[in-house]
């Protein structure tokens, strides 16, 4: 589903942020907890501010590259000043206002509609800045993960940029996965909105997965886990990076 004006708090702070103008983007969740985001300083960062495993997936990178959540498109720009083409998606239209004025070939679409694309196969999936979340949900994962398989090549890759949920002490956090366990789910299964100043958008599911999680929810998909990349040492956040291949 794609954002319309109104819901696009992510698009609109992405917007503002590449227009100069301060921003502060507002994460909700649906247990009451209430967080800022890591900012649009962020979407908007060089290669040298990134993580030690976003590093190093983008240099894994071949081919054609399909960018899932390209937001303000800073992956996607890296990747084609070396040579790649790169094709875009994300839900929010303002970022993809912003990725298209960068540079970037960027198409209001989701992940789940991926199968839509009239393009050629991809050889590599991007879902860096823990956008391997888009999934959504341990029952929606297989589909959102066919879709992928089926606009790639058999030899594609897939670098999934997720967290290990659990890799905190803050008991709001650990709360929350023993509630998620309680309803069924994942224990890092987020159900969450992000807001911005007036606009707020429809609450979604995002997933977050330590790595044998991850090897669980792919295990009904054509994908396969083929390494685990180092996490980010540097702020012991959890986030990590997968290189995924066809089984």
């Amino acid at each position: 589903m794609v954002l319309d004006e109104r819901e696009d708090a992510y698009g609109a702070a992405v917007r503002d942020h590449h227009a100069g103008e301060e921003t502060v983007e507002i994460i909700e969740r649906d247990d009451g907890w209430i967080g800022i985001s890591a900012g649009t300083d962020l979407y908007f960062s060089e290669y040298d501010a990134w993580s030690d495993s976003e590093q190093a997936a983008v240099a894994r990178a071949e081919g054609r590259v399909l960018d899932v959540g390209c937001g303000a498109g800073r992956h996607a720009l890296y990747l084609q000043e070396r040579g790649h083409e790169v094709v875009g998606i994300d839900v929010s239209l303002g970022a993809v206002e912003v990725s298209r004025d960068r540079g970037v070939d960027a198409r209001p679409l989701d992940v789940a509609d991926v199968r839509e694309l009239d393009a050629e196969p991809f050889e590599t999936v991007l879902m860096l800045g823990n956008n391997f979340g888009l999934v959504g949900t341990r029952a929606t994962a297989p589909s959102v993960l066919g879709g992928l398989a089926a606009v790639t090549t058999d030899e594609a890759r897939l670098l999934a940029g997720t967290r290990d949920p659990y890799a905190t002490d803050d008991p709001n956090h650990a709360a929350y996965h023993d509630l998620n366990r309680e309803r069924g789910r994942l224990g890092g299964a987020l159900r969450i909105r992000t807001r911005y100043e007036r606009r707020a958008t429809p609450w979604f599911d995002y997933l977050l997965v330590a790595p044998e999680e991850l090897r669980e929810v792919i295990a009904p998909t054509p994908w396969d886990v083929a390494e685990i990349l180092e996490p980010n040492r540097l702020d012991e956040t959890g986030d990590y990076v997968a290189e995924l291949r066809k089984a």
